[in-house]
């Protein structure tokens, strides 16, 4: 049977390319089961939470009894009171036995006194259960998310902590595993109406899990040499997998959507003749373009999220357009949630966007909902025709007809305006003209209040432009430095700047300068 690349449900290596997960294994192993912890693995959607607990299930078999759970497999009516609960989860365990080798430990029943059987009767047969067993009992539960708005499962979740804090009188599962998108302490949060927010937690002695669960360059390095070792396209692996790292940081199925675009659409359009072109960064550039056309069902969540926390929105939105510096806080209740989606991260103490692809995502959306009634999108659309010469974009031209649009239509405007929404009107004005045949981010490192630099991909052709505001003639001189610095990186010779200048004096209009050897067209509003 051929391998394949997966982005949906677990990942098997005899069916599937993936990332050896043995380091991380051994990690989580050495480092919370062989001690006991009770902990939850909380990461964005589709981060390979299923997949690493199937894998330690395996993993631990030789030295634990590992009952696993999945609360996906329960419905609503499971968690309607504490009493179906018990049961159900009871039903639960027997079947988790069921799968364990060793026929050694059974599930007794305790009866109730003179009422139903519910949490009380559930936790004495599985303190029984556990003080039975030959060996100590991992429990894993997948997908808790499906119980977070059920106050059975925060009880069931005390009644844990309860036996926990005893399980020297009292024995219980030696560890426990949560994996969910949700933090615990969130799952309290649901419950509650918005202005009776707060942070206590059934579940706040357990251990914070620590290991990084994204892909290295040196992992996606070594799964990409095992498609070579079987297909032999001639790629350089290092080379791929480094471009894979720019546009994913790692993101386990942004890293496998990638790979199996090109395996299945582009290397197949390919032939055989072009294989190394399609494992290439060109053939990563056009996986991206594809991933981010098709919407999958990852960002249509992120959309659902930012809908509903407005604060979460709004921040990502100023990073984007505004590239606000954020001090990155975890109490900070909408950094916590970004974080905890997979949406953003901490670097340099700040926060950042988590990946390239999440902020094209973003930056398409947000695009999008703008491009409704905003009149600056309509007008790159309809100057759209004379900036396409013989299959090429003609970039120069472009800052020039913007410059002459925005003078003409929002140069008026306040300089606290301009500066303000100044980057997000040309990013409006570019998508229309490049949108279908090309695409653009905002390159992260560069970023901040008064500097973006936007790379933009059209049919294999680069253009570096860079979007800031003026603060004076020194400053900005330091910026064509700066842009002459990032050319050489990305070994090109000619690059663009955008000016938003506030000085009376300015010289409106679009000129060509020679800095370092580097070629600059600059354009001043």
């Amino acid at each position: 049977m051929r391998r394949r690349f997966n982005i949906t449900g677990f990942c098997s290596p005899q069916r599937h390319y993936m990332v050896r997960l043995d380091d991380r294994l051994k990690a989580i192993k050495e480092n919370y089961v062989d001690e006991g912890s009770y902990f939850v693995i909380n990461r964005g959607r589709q981060y390979g939470k299923t997949t690493t607990l199937n894998a330690l299930e395996e993993y631990l078999k030789g030295e634990y009894f590992v009952l696993s759970l999945d609360f996906q497999l329960m419905g609503t009516k499971d968690f309607s009171d504490e009493v179906i609960f018990a049961n159900s989860f009871r039903k639960d365990i027997a079947m988790a036995l069921e799968d364990v080798e060793e026929q050694t430990i059974t599930l007794p029943r305790t009866a109730s006194d003179g009422g139903a059987y519910g949490l009380k009767e559930l936790f004495i047969d599985l303190s029984k259960m556990c003080r039975n067993s030959p060996r100590p009992i991992v429990l894993m539960i997948d997908e808790v998310d499906s119980a977070g708005n059920n106050q059975v499962f925060i009880d069931f979740l005390a009644q844990l902590r309860g036996y926990y804090l005893k399980r020297d009188k009292r024995p219980i599962f030696h560890s426990v595993i949560l994996a969910g998108v949700y933090n615990i302490k969130n799952l309290k949060l649901k419950l509650r109406a918005e202005s009776e927010h707060q942070y206590n937690s059934p579940w706040n002695m357990a251990a914070d899990f620590k290991i990084n669960m994204s892909f290295s360059v040196e992992q996606i390095a070594s799964m990409l040499n095992e498609y070579e070792t079987e297909h032999c396209t001639g790629m350089d692996v290092r080379s791929v997998a480094e471009e894979i790292y720019q546009y994913t940081s790692g993101y386990p199925v942004l890293v496998s959507s990638i790979c199996k675009y090109i395996d299945e659409d582009i290397a197949a359009d390919a032939g055989d003749v072009q294989l190394s072109r399609a494992w290439s960064e060109e053939g990563v550039a056009g996986a991206v373009k594809r991933i981010l056309k098709d919407n999958p069902p990852l960002f249509e969540s992120m959309a659902k999220q930012l809908d509903t926390y407005k604060d979460l929105h709004n921040i990502i939105e100023d990073i984007i357009y505004r590239g606000k510096r954020i001090p990155f806080s975890m109490e900070e209740r909408s950094i916590h949630l970004g974080v905890m989606f997979g949406y953003l991260k901490e670097e340099n103490d700040r926060v950042v966007i988590a990946n390239r692809i999440f902020e094209m995502c973003l930056l398409n959306m947000f695009m999008a909902k703008e491009a409704i009634t905003s009149e600056v999108f309509a007008k790159g659309g309809s100057d759209k025709p004379q900036f396409i010469k013989n299959g090429r974009l003609d970039m120069k031209l472009v800052l020039e007809k913007f410059v002459e649009y925005f003078d003409e239509i929002y140069n008026r405007k306040d300089a606290g305006f301009v500066e303000k929404y100044g980057r997000k009107f040309f990013l409006l004005y570019l998508k229309p003209i490049i949108n279908g045949t090309g695409n653009y981010y905002i390159e992260a490192q560069t970023r901040d209040e008064r500097r973006t630099d936007v790379i933009v991909d059209y049919l294999g052709e680069q253009f570096i432009i860079e979007l800031k505001i003026w603060h004076g003639r020194e400053y900005n001189e330091r910026g064509e430095r700066q842009l002459t610095d990032y050319l050489e990186y990305y070994h090109k010779d000619k690059g663009y700047m955008l000016s938003f200048n506030f000085n009376k004096e300015k010289k409106i209009g679009v000129k060509e300068i020679t800095v370092c050897g580097k070629t600059i067209v600059e354009a001043v509003v």
